[in-house]
């Protein structure tokens, strides 16, 4: 399908129709990014998506352990009680 780019203020637009929106799944907000002299339009996802399942999956492994070693501050030495 062609479509033609429309000028709107210094930026140019793409008129989208109605259906092929709703074939790709697009709503209000999308993601854009440009590859092989193209610019392809995606669905945007909410951020952090996945974080939880990836996070259990991290438990199961062993692999939510601290990296660095816990350095103890001033306020952790006289400040701080349980």
């Amino acid at each position: 399908m062609k479509a033609r780019l429309i000028r709107i203020g210094n930026s140019r637009g793409v008129r989208l129709p109605k259906p092929l929106l709703a074939q790709a799944g697009l709503s209000e907000e999308v993601e854009l990014q440009v590859q092989g002299g193209g610019i392809i339009i995606a669905r945007s996802s909410a951020p952090r998506t996945g974080w939880a399942e990836a996070a259990k999956k991290m438990q199961k492994r062993g692999d939510d352990k601290l990296i660095d070693k816990i350095t103890l501050t001033r306020f952790d030495e006289t400040e701080w009680k349980w």
